[in-house]
């Protein structure tokens, strides 16, 4: 099963003991990575809380992330922590991306799931109600998580973003649920992708049909919510596989975040 073998072996990046003080402002250190993390304000002490970890877009970070009122404030108001991630490059490091075309992605998968145990040792975070969710390169990052590490997340949300160069030949069952949400006219990563340097964004559809067979999905309807209008897929689990556009560009709104987690809640999955 590819990437599974290097991502669960021992982590090299440790997790680093919950002494030192971390938060929205300050870097929670794993080694030579970090990431931020935001709590609701209105978190009751000895409660355990759900979370979005969320994955930056192409040059972005944790702090960059974490200076967006908006989608702090929505996830706050939702009683959620917002976990923002670093890449360990200018981008994701995963397949085919631009000057990794070679890698496999372990490099991040092991990162992630440093960050999910070291976030889990510092805070009262519910395991079970953990969200992976990211825009553009993000969500990138996200298709690739949904594909390696299922059973770590409750869901993904990718907006704007999909696999590079193509789906993979393989990927970890049984398969999650996931919403993918993109604009119609995106000009920065097209609905079909386009290439850049020595690669290629990948087709959305080809993702989606490769995700569809992977958990047997069967359509189950669609619907129209938050200028977003939505295919809805779901399988004998009751994981669910929505195709969301919306009439804009490379755009990325707080309430595409709330409205994936709500979905997945609707399905039993939060």
């Amino acid at each position: 099963m590819r990437f599974l073998a290097v991502c669960f072996a021992a982590l090299s990046l440790g997790t680093a003991a919950p002494a030192q003080a971390c938060g929205a402002e300050t870097d929670c250190r794993l080694g030579d990575r970090h990431y931020r993390i935001a709590l609701p304000e209105s978190h009751a002490s000895g409660t355990t809380m759900g979370a979005v970890v969320f994955a930056h877009g192409y040059r972005g970070s944790a702090a960059k992330v974490m200076r967006n009122k908006s989608l702090r404030r929505v996830l706050s108001d939702m009683g959620l922590a917002l976990i923002a991630l670093k890449s360990a490059d200018d981008d994701w490091v995963i397949p085919y991306a631009p000057r990794h075309m070679e890698s496999d992605g372990s490099e991040e998968f092991r990162y992630v799931e440093a960050v999910l145990r070291d976030a889990a040792a510092r805070f009262p975070i519910d395991q079970k109600r953990i969200m992976a969710a990211g825009f553009s390169a993000g969500g990138m990052m996200v298709w690739n998580l949904a594909c390696t590490m299922p059973g770590r997340f409750a869901g993904f949300a990718a907006i704007s973003g999909t696999f590079w160069m193509k789906p993979p030949d393989h990927c970890a069952k049984p398969a999650a649920s996931l919403v993918h949400i993109h604009g119609e006219s995106d000009p920065t990563v097209p609905l079909a992708g386009r290439a850049i340097l020595e690669t290629h964004q990948g087709d959305v559809a080809e993702a989606l049909a490769m995700y569809q067979a992977l958990g047997g999905f069967r359509p189950s309807g669609n619907a129209t919510a938050n200028g977003l209008t939505c295919r809805s897929q779901s399988n004998a689990n009751g994981d669910i596989l929505d195709f969301c556009l919306h009439p804009g560009g490379h755009s990325f709104r707080s309430d595409y975040v709330k409205f994936a987690w709500e979905r997945l809640q609707a399905a039993g999955k939060l």
